[in-house]
């Protein structure tokens, strides 16, 4: 979606010798030259093209748009998402695997895209789906257009469809499967035959976006945009890479912690033996159900250092306590979700990005619920202070508040403090009792 530009020169003399000077005699003007131009949108993704795409939903419904980015047929789930800016820190959010993401927002893509605001390496995200795709990109980090950055990545998106429509149908009915098509040659019943047979419930998503060995993550918060003061104790943190978003891993390195990121499939007895201060098990995709293995990794660590989970982790720590999780209608995804933290009676503007929710009332005796969500009650956080334990189902490295949530990354740093004075007292005691039996 290459930009165009298109220009032309227009002197005086041009509106001097035309309908609009008069037949009174003038002395000659003298000729100023002067340049117009106009950007556009070059290749197929100008605002008059013909639809050539479908969307074809599990109920039955079929919407016609025009298609920018890659082609193809693509099955997913379609969810919407309420955030205003940002569509690139969501475009490369690794937890929207498997679903096409439609923004309530109309205008997307006016300001491009940067290389700095990416939240992976890659687009994970089954497709994007849009009301109006700005013909022109305007901001001073801009590096290339929206469709472009979707093509080189494999990525379908549509525009001039009724989103507001779609919307309304998935907040009455639910999330719905969806099948996205720019093939002609398909027909719309074959699409609604692929709809209503792929299922995003019981799918393992998590394998597909993590890691594949362990790395150490040394990048930080930029300093233009660092806005807290960073502690001089130094933890070393494991983080379970479920589909980690690089704005986790840059808070806590900016916070003063060595990280070493692991695969999803990582066992615990390896992860025991680096000796971490704390463990962080992240965000991802899917259903948390459909990642045992995963469960039984979080069981294995609990209780033994100080852990924090995030959205997926948090909701694995929740199973791996003995709770329940639960499928929600149409689920939390957008930057403006209102959290109430119990402990302190504050409210939180969070960006959250979720379909499933820990049940509360499955939860153990000493599990304490230290958020809520403001729009429907669920549960938005735990703590479980005996196990050093710490969840939030929300993005507090995610900045729509603008910062409302980050002081829980200070709250883990302090729990890993009194998880490294617990075990200094434990040695102590130890090397004590030693040298009484000598």
């Amino acid at each position: 979606m290459a930009t165009k530009a298109l220009s032309f020169a227009l002197s005086l003399n041009d509106l001097t010798n035309n309908h609009f000077s008069s037949n009174t005699p003038h002395t000659a003007a003298k000729v100023s030259v002067f340049t117009v131009k106009c950007s556009s949108s070059g290749g197929g993704e100008r605002p008059w093209k013909n639809s050539d795409a479908r969307l074809v939903l599990e109920d039955g419904s079929i919407w016609k748009a025009k298609s920018f980015g890659a082609s193809g047929t693509q099955v997913g789930e379609v969810v919407f998402n309420t955030s205003l800016t940002g569509y690139q820190e969501i475009l490369t959010d690794p937890s929207y695997a498997g679903q096409f993401v439609l923004m309530t927002n109309p205008h997307i893509g006016n300001t491009g895209i940067n290389f700095d605001d990416e939240e992976s390496i890659q687009c994970f995200l089954a497709g994007l789906v849009i009301r109006s795709l700005s013909i022109s990109t305007s901001n001073w980090r801009c590096k290339k257009d929206l469709g472009d950055y979707l093509a080189e990545r494999n990525i379908m998106g549509i525009y001039d469809v009724d989103t507001r429509a779609i919307t309304r149908r998935l907040r009455q009915d639910g999330s719905l499967i969806g099948v996205l098509t720019t093939d002609n040659s398909r027909t719309d019943e074959e699409l609604l035959h692929m709809s209503k047979s792929w299922d995003i419930v019981g799918k393992d998503l998590i394998s597909g976006v993590s890691c594949k060995t362990p790395h150490e993550w040394v990048d930080k918060t930029k300093q233009q945009w660092e806005f807290s003061k960073v502690p001089g104790e130094t933890f070393h943190v494991v983080a379970y890479d479920f589909g980690i978003k690089h704005n986790i891993l840059r808070r806590l390195a900016s916070y003063g912690c060595k990280i070493t990121v692991v695969p999803c499939t990582w066992p615990a007895s390896e992860t025991l033996k680096m000796k971490p201060n704390g463990v962080i098990f992240s965000n991802g995709p899917g259903d948390p159900s459909a990642v045992p293995y995963a469960i039984e990794t979080v069981k294995n660590i609990i209780g033994k250092v100080p852990v924090f989970g995030i959205c997926m982790g948090h909701q694995l720590l929740g199973q791996a306590l003995g709770g329940k999780t639960f499928k929600m209608k149409f689920g939390h995804h957008g930057g403006n979700h209102p959290v109430r933290n119990l402990r302190s009676g504050h409210v939180e503007i969070s960006a959250q990005n979720h379909n499933y929710a820990v049940d509360p009332a499955t939860l153990p005796e000493g599990v304490e619920v230290t958020h809520i969500n403001l729009n429907d009650g669920s549960c938005a956080g735990l703590a479980f202070p005996a196990q050093q334990l710490m969840s939030l189902q929300y993005h507090p490295e995610a900045s729509p508040g603008p910062h409302d949530s980050d002081y829980i990354f200070r709250e883990f740093i302090e729990l890993m403090k009194q998880g490294k004075n617990r075990t200094k007292g434990r040695l102590h005691q130890l090397s004590t009792a030693h040298a009484l039996d000598a």
